[in-house]
């Protein structure tokens, strides 16, 4: 499908970000008494001729106006990824998997669940083979979950730069970008409050063309000021400065920046950007909603709920 045949799904989309929550709707709902309250103003934004109360709705949705655009299935990797993990782990434990398994994705279950068992991994898409055999033979010959899961993160990060590059334009080149170092940002901070040792760090991280996974992990063996370090001479600074501030405000800025990303697409008239941008608009939104409500059941001040809350696109 060329860029321009996606002119009318763009309209259409167009058309239904009047449904998209404003930060006027979020201050109400933050400003609202009772949960009964709270929905009463979610279900008034509700578009009924399209309801989009999950994040499947929204990606039937999508696909239904761009059913041959490969490039958007980069957005649903980390989904497929840990639906991986979620499945070795069942079968491992005798469990099902379904209760672990997130959609929307582009593998099913059924299929996921019959490549590992039957090790018939040619099921799977060209990016995942060699990732689910090499994670189920780990997992099954160490008893190492932590190790698998670590290959598992990591591979699929790459799955995403490397298909971005292959098959993506630079929107969804940078996307892929972006969730990669931010994963890696995370993770190499964690490793460095457990202190670990550069070679697992080293294997934990994927890297990209800002974030060399090398001195990261260096940084990241060395401590926290290191690696602290490396990020304020990087494109990063920011991230590093929230970091030492908070973790709960670098995992905002983590979200935030793949929402102003998605502003970038806003005006497009063609090309697959516009449906991107508005699946990352619905899946802000979906979290913000999730945050929201779990503040007010433990009781948080409407000034902490307003902190936690993520950018969003309208």
């Amino acid at each position: 499908m060329s860029g321009i045949k996606y002119a009318k799904a763009v309209a259409a989309l167009r058309a239904m970000e009047s449904s998209l929550l404003s930060r006027n709707d979020i201050d109400q709902l933050i400003a609202s008494r009772s949960k009964a309250e709270m929905n009463a103003l979610l279900a008034s934004k509700k578009n009924t001729d399209t309801p989009q109360s999950t994040l499947k709705d929204v990606w039937e949705l999508i696909r239904n106006y761009a059913p041959d655009c490969e490039e958007l299935k980069i957005l649903l990797y980390r989904n497929d990824f840990h639906n991986l993990k979620a499945v070795i782990k069942a079968m491992i434990h005798n469990r099902d998997p379904k209760i672990y398994y997130i959609e929307p994705s582009n593998v099913s279950l059924e299929i996921l669940t019959e490549a590992i068992r039957k090790k018939e991994y040619e099921l799977l898409p060209e990016h995942m083979r060699q990732t689910a055999e090499e994670a189920y033979d780990l997992v099954t010959e160490t008893l190492d979950g932590q190790l698998s899961d670590t290959l598992i993160d990591r591979s699929c990060l790459e799955a995403m730069q490397e298909d971005a590059a292959k098959s993506g334009g630079e929107f969804m080149q940078r996307y892929a970008e972006l969730t990669a170092a931010a994963a890696d940002i995370k993770t190499a901070y964690r490793c460095s409050l457990l202190k670990k040792q550069y070679p697992f760090i080293e294997k934990a991280l994927c890297g990209t063309k800002e974030l060399e996974k090398g001195d990261l992990a260096r940084a990241a063996a060395e401590g926290t000021e290191a690696l602290f370090a490396v990020l304020e001479n990087s494109g990063y600074s920011e991230a590093a400065a929230l970091l030492k501030e908070s973790p709960a405000k670098f995992e905002k800025w983590c979200d935030d920046i793949i929402v102003e990303l998605a502003e970038t697409a806003r005006m497009r008239a063609f090309g697959p950007e516009p449906l991107a941008a508005y699946f990352i608009a619905k899946e802000a939104e979906i979290k913000d909603i999730r945050i929201l409500t779990v503040c007010k059941e433990s009781g948080a001040d409407n000034d902490t709920i307003t902190e936690r809350m993520r950018k969003l696109y309208v």
